[in-house]
């Protein structure tokens, strides 16, 4: 099974009133293990940098504009997903943005149905509990310290390290595994124990059987090894 972990940033929050795709960070996964290899991509958006959103990921107009436009790297970009599930965190924004990139290069949209939210997992297994990145990073103990600003790319390598704690870890048991209640499930005693046999079990050798292995064993000596 191939997944894709992937982020993007953004000059800011609506393609609609002309917010562009500045970055672009993909990890793979294959059977929920990293494969090392990733997909990583500045895009020039062919605008200007709100200062909101340069203090958030530090990319400069001046740096951007001497990267590749959309349009030139959309194959490549395609070509890497494939018909991979996409795992992101906050599935809509991203995208929203994907699509409306795609849509002005007359490109068929990435269905939802596609996308697996991180941010719902987490919501749904913490409930009430904050689903940043960071604060998933603080819960699981996953070091994030290298990321003084948002990038696509280093996000994603973090994102794939929380989507897997997500779901169990690394090494998902698939339902399996006994769970906290013991291996029999709901109702189960964990505190259960094998005991002794109130009686022992009768013998399965004949007296006859018995008295010819004892003969046996004499007929070996002291010196057989065993």
């Amino acid at each position: 099974m191939r997944e894709i972990v992937m982020d993007t940033e953004t000059t800011g929050f609506e393609p609609d009133k002309g917010d562009r795709i500045v970055e672009i960070g993909c990890v793979e996964l294959v059977n929920h293990v990293p494969t090392g290899k990733h997909y990583h991509q500045y895009v020039n958006p062919e605008r200007d940098m709100p200062e909101e959103a340069f203090r958030v990921h530090g990319l400069s107009e001046e740096f951007l504009r001497d990267h590749p436009k959309f349009a030139e790297i959309v194959d490549d970009f395609l070509f890497f997903i494939g018909d991979s599930k996409l795992v992101i965190h906050n599935a809509e924004f991203d995208l929203k943005f994907l699509n409306a990139e795609l849509g002005w290069r007359k490109r068929p949209p990435i269905p939802m149905s596609r996308a697996v939210d991180t941010v719902a997992l987490a919501r749904r297994k913490f409930p009430g509990s904050p689903a940043s990145l960071d604060a998933l990073c603080r819960r699981f103990g996953i070091d994030n310290s290298a990321r003084t600003l948002h990038g696509a790319l280093l996000d994603s390598e973090i994102l794939a390290e929380v989507y897997l704690e997500l779901i169990g870890g690394r090494q998902p048991d698939f339902g399996l595994a006994a769970d906290s209640r013991g291996s029999a499930g709901a109702g189960a005693d964990s505190s259960w124990r094998p005991k002794p046999r109130p009686e022992p079990l009768p013998p399965r050798i004949t007296d006859a059987e018995a008295e010819a292995h004892s003969k046996f064993v004499k007929k070996l000596g002291a010196d057989a090894l065993w």
